[in-house]
């Protein structure tokens, strides 16, 4: 009578808004009452056992590796339906690193698309095995799902054979807010990924703060291109637009050409992007001739945003919103929120705690830092929340669960500054602050800096160990493209911009030139692999 969980969400928005269009993924077209009646036959045939699969039960684990597509959406909420825990793995994990997250998360069934398919033979093989694996995996069937302009994987059963049949009536709905939603594995930028455990209540608290904090209306046009195995995109923006009766355009294509003709085309109003994509798109030759004139609402999160980008966006899509989103996996993902009215005073900042999160910058003793006044005087301390978004912990692994929640809060490993309102700004990872000669370099500072070049198009900076500093401040740059391809700019330029724009130990020791940035899919850089290609 008073449950609450992702299922009963659906079932609300289906009566709420029947024939109106839930799911446009390239030739499909769902309305949100297509979408219901799907996810229930799906979770029929889930909860069936056939020759080719078991009968799936409540807490049973399902992986998907695959990219967007409608029928990625279909089973979250088939597997939601009958309280089974989804399990979505990052499609660009290589087979050992699948396995890992299979074996790791006793997934029973899992569900690829054609993209995917190679790679997850290869994974269910004795060569995919790690020290880390187990010998057996508890995968015991694979399901093909059709992408976005792709059919199915050829050479294994369709997910559409276990769609129970129209007639049947809808599956028994057990779930409530307790109940274990999903499994999904952090990006593993430093260490083995871990498994956040979120239920469907944490999901819904975080979907009511994203509907208030960024002032969501009914039925909006949005553009879902960030991979949908991360939250970001999946809770931040794909949930709260369902709860709120969006039409959600979905691709699983974020080459900025085909962004760009998806924001147009659809007229979307809302879309999220990672700065990296943000990046792609005002470099893209067509940004100038591409009407976005109905793109009323701009996000951005998962890394930082560099503020002279930030400033050309602005200057670029003056009629766009923009609001700065913070968080991560573990809490489903947003935490805080920067609006678009505080952009102008305060663009370097990732804003105040949302709606259901209370947030502190605390130092090593579990004490409130100094806060800055006038951006002077603050001290660095680290993020810690506390929130009914909050994951359960890390799947199987109590050490580092009782690690992130020690002292009753949890702790993001995010190092930063809060100034006397609240206002936090992100320094660094905690593994990502440089200790150089002695002093303390924030990563992000010195990227500012050297964004400050009008060669620069990307730029990561890291420490790397050095026989006099102990580690050396090291920028890794992809420069802006030109017409006949030729540098832009030197080692030399780019080491003499640094000198001209900070402190002498805060500079550049040495520049590495790349031709682009390593990140994972949904955006994040992976400053380990830049550690590892020095």
């Amino acid at each position: 009578m008073r449950r609450q969980s992702l299922s009963t969400m659906l079932r609300r928005s289906a009566l709420r808004h029947g024939e109106k269009p839930a799911i446009l993924c390239g030739a499909t077209r769902w309305s949100y009452a297509e979408l219901d009646r799907l996810a229930d036959r799906l979770a029929l045939g889930l909860a069936t056992p056939k020759p080719h699969g078991p009968g799936i039960q409540m807490g049973d684990r399902i992986a998907i590796l695959a990219r967007n597509s409608a029928a990625f959406v279909a089973l979250r909420f088939a597997a939601a339906r009958i309280g089974a825990v989804l399990v979505p793995v990052n499609f660009m994990l290589n087979a050992a690193d699948v396995r890992y997250i299979l074996d790791h998360s006793g997934a029973r069934l899992l569900f690829v698309d054609a993209g995917s398919a190679p790679t997850a033979r290869e994974a269910l093989t004795p060569e995919a095995l790690t020290p880390e694996t187990t010998p057996n995996t508890t995968i015991e069937a694979t399901y093909g799902l059709p992408g976005e302009q792709t059919p199915a994987p050829a050479g294994l059963p369709s997910y559409e054979t276990l769609l129970a049949p129209e007639t049947a009536p809808a599956p028994e709905d057990t779930t409530d807010a307790d109940t274990l939603l999903q499994i999904i594995y952090t990006s593993g930028t430093e260490s083995r990924p871990k498994g956040a455990m979120l239920t469907h209540g944490a999901v819904l608290w975080e979907y009511h703060s994203c509907v208030i904090d960024a002032e969501w209306r009914q039925g909006p046009t949005v553009l879902h291109a960030m991979p949908l195995f991360h939250c970001a995109q999946l809770d931040g923006f794909l949930g709260p637009g369902l709860l709120m009766g969006a039409c959600n355009v979905i691709t699983a294509n974020p080459a900025p050409e085909n962004i760009l003709a998806l924001l147009a085309t659809h007229r979307v109003a809302m879309a999220f992007f990672p700065p990296t994509v943000w990046i792609s798109l005002l470099r893209c030759p067509a940004f100038d001739t591409t009407d976005l004139s109905a793109l009323a609402q701009g996000f951005y999160g998962a890394s930082i945003m560099p503020v002279p980008v930030l400033h050309e966006l602005m200057a670029r899509l003056p009629h766009l919103r923009l609001w700065n989103f913070y968080g991560q996996t573990e809490i489903a993902p947003v935490a805080t929120v920067l609006y678009p009215h505080e952009h102008a005073e305060r663009p370097a900042s990732c804003g105040r705690a949302v709606l259901h999160v209370t947030t502190r910058v605390v130092d090593e003793d579990m004490n409130d830092v100094k806060a800055s006044i006038n951006g002077e005087g603050g001290e660095i301390g680290e993020v810690v929340h506390q929130s009914p978004h909050l994951m359960l912990g890390y799947w199987r692994d109590p050490e580092r669960t009782a690690q992130a929640f020690e002292g009753g809060w949890f702790h993001s490993g995010d190092l930063a500054t809060i100034d006397a309102e609240g206002y936090l700004t992100i320094v660094d990872r905690k593994k990502d602050m440089i200790k150089t000669g002695g002093e303390n370099v924030s990563s992000r500072e010195v990227e500012e800096a050297m964004y400050l070049h009008p060669s620069v198009a990307e730029v990561a900076v890291v420490g790397l160990p050095d026989p006099i500093w102990i580690e050396a401040v090291t920028a890794f740059i992809a420069l802006r493209p030109t017409a006949d391809g030729a540098a832009t700019a030197s080692e030399a330029d780019l080491l003499a911009h640094g000198r001209a724009h900070l402190s002498p130990f805060k500079a550049p020791k040495r520049i590495v030139l790349v031709a682009s940035l390593p990140r994972n899919a949904s955006g994040k850089l992976l400053k380990r692999d830049l550690r590892e290609m020095a």
